[in-house]
């Protein structure tokens, strides 16, 4: 039923694309990129939380004809990308891969952060003065670009070319969809899991264009969630790449009494559809958004240069809930390339083969679940950031008498209410001193100082520029806490990221297509250095606050 609704959804687009035809013809002027030159359209695949190691210890799962395997045996690889901040987390991580530079400078300094000046949390992508659209009272659709502080790569390729390029954004996550896609985007869509639609903002549209409420009306959620989730080997094989597949320290985010694979996703009355986000189903829901934008904006058809901006959201989801070493992070990663090599077909055969661009990487890794650590006697714990903020606060204020100066633990920061400090004109050297021989007995604590001596607080290199890198000072706190490895803030199952280590900062980064040669490298890169690699192969202008350097041997020249 799926692939009828699917055939028949994109019969109807395909009629679409063909009707245009003869237009598209008639507007030869509008080329203004040779084709021989550049690719028609750039797609950037960003995998929301992928470990680098997954391209290794699942390589003989993957298809040969699957996207993995593709890009890693006919583009190339670089296999020593870092991510060069902290906190290595979603947002900081999208918006870094396509403004090639860091939170420092791009201001996304997490997924929220408190805000010193507004005196409150900001959540990465909210915009109060934009309304949702798509779905009856989508309160999650009021969201734009207006706290990112640079331009992106899509911004400079549609500024290259007067805006003639489109670019689109497509993720199941607001942010993953809105920061890639840049302020000046033609749209970016995300799923809002009460109505089960792709939704956007009025900060693109005051209605969603028809092909989005044409691809809503197919209903393909509903489709999903009544297939389940189903193993997609033998048993015997999981066990070769995890544990066994039920573990206490695993999530259940199905439901207390769904305990292992295969998994029932039927709705009950009146829910809505978040347990598909924690499934591979939210990639294969991703890619056909996808190809129906392709279709639809006529991306790649003509003589500019288009860019498609995709975040598989699902990873991130199953991960924390699941983590690395799991039955259903295998299977996510299995199916998920399999959807890639659909995808590639599909652009093979409507874009043209050779004639696109597409990179991939990821906006953060993941730490493996405390619980299987401690399993397995290898270093790990966990911080509760509720309980500390209430033990730093009462911590103080026995010794100061400054009662809830903590307004936040974010981001690995301690933030302090400043504005009471002015007021009390309190001695601040001597509360930041306090609060870093305080912190530096937790047990979790591998180091701690104020951010004001990032630059000169003894640490290897390496590490002070990744934490220079990510302080803001109106969007950082006052105290940086460094968390021992293995040790996460979160509760007894699942896992998270956000810390400097290997695990969370070290990434994939594949190159496939148009302009890319083929090979791999031990080289060290950087997440912010993609952006201006696309940017030469491109011959356009890297993004506003770019850092980042061209990754030379990825391209022919």
């Amino acid at each position: 039923m799926l692939n009828q609704q699917i055939k028949s959804g994109l019969g109807i687009l395909a009629m679409l694309a063909i009707s245009t035809t003869n237009s598209l013809e008639a507007q030869k002027s509008k080329a203004v990129t040779n084709l021989d030159k550049a690719p028609r359209l750039v797609v950037g695949i960003v995998v929301d939380q992928m470990r680098w190691d997954y391209l290794e210890r699942f390589a003989p799962l993957f298809k040969s004809n699957g996207g993995f395997n593709r890009m890693m045996s006919q583009g190339f690889s670089n296999d020593n990308c870092q991510i060069g901040y902290t906190p290595s987390v979603t947002a900081c991580g999208h918006t870094g891969i396509y403004t090639g530079t860091v939170p420092a400078i791009h201001g996304i300094t997490g997924n929220a952060w408190y805000d010193t000046q507004l005196k409150r949390n900001v959540y990465c992508s909210e915009d109060r003065t934009v309304d949702g659209v798509g779905a009856a009272g989508a309160s999650d659709g009021k969201m734009s670009p207006k706290n990112m502080l640079t331009t992106s790569i899509a911004d400079e390729l549609r500024m290259a070319n007067n805006f003639k390029s489109k670019v689109v954004g497509i993720a199941l996550k607001d942010r993953g969809a809105i920061l890639p896609a840049g302020h000046s985007a033609n749209g970016a869509y995300w799923f809002d899991a009460k109505s089960g639609n792709f939704i956007t903002s009025t900060y693109y549209y005051k209605e969603l264009p028809n092909w989005v409420k044409q691809f809503n009306d197919r209903q393909i959620p509903d489709s999903l969630m009544k297939l389940g989730w189903k193993k997609s080997l033998a048993d015997d094989v999981y066990l070769q790449y995890a544990t066994a597949d039920e573990k206490n320290y695993e999530g259940k985010p199905f439901g207390a009494n769904q305990r292992k694979m295969p998994y029932d996703l039927t709705r009950g009355a009146n829910e809505g559809f978040g347990k598909l986000s924690t499934t591979p189903w939210g990639n294969t829901l991703t890619v056909e958004l996808a190809k129906a934008a392709v279709l639809a904006e006529e991306m790649g058809k003509d003589g500019v240069t288009d860019m498609l901006a995709v975040s598989f959201s699902s990873p991130d989801y199953v991960g924390h809930s699941f983590g690395p070493n799991s039955w259903e992070i295998v299977d996510n990663y299995i199916k998920l390339d399999e959807e890639l090599g659909r995808m590639f077909d599909f652009l093979d055969a409507t874009v043209g083969k050779g004639k696109y661009t597409a990179f991939l990487s990821a906006d953060h890794a993941v730490a493996h679940v405390p619980g299987f650590m401690k399993e397995n006697k290898l270093p790990g714990g966990l911080l509760d950031d509720k309980a500390a903020i209430s033990e730093m606060n009462a911590a103080i204020k026995a010794k100061f008498g400054i009662d809830k100066l903590v307004v936040s633990l974010t981001n690995y920061q301690v933030h302090f209410n400043r504005d009471l400090l002015d007021s009390l004109n309190a001695d601040r050297k001597a509360i930041n001193q306090f609060m870093v021989h305080y912190l530096m007995k937790k047990e979790y604590i591998l180091n701690a100082f104020p951010t004001s001596e990032i630059l000169t607080s003894p640490m290897p290199q390496y590490l002070r520029e990744k934490m220079a890198n990510g302080f803001l000072y109106n969007r950082s706190g006052d105290i940086q806490m460094v968390l021992k490895s293995g040790y996460i803030d979160g509760g007894a199952t699942g896992t998270t990221h956000g810390l400097w280590y290997s695990y969370d900062a070290h990434i994939p980064l594949l190159w496939y297509g148009f302009g890319i040669k083929q090979g791999r490298s031990n080289k060290r890169v950087f997440m912010h250095d993609i952006a201006s690699t696309v940017a030469s192969l491109l011959k356009i202008q890297e993004p506003s606050g770019n850092i980042g350097n061209p990754i030379e041997e990825v391209l022919k020249k």
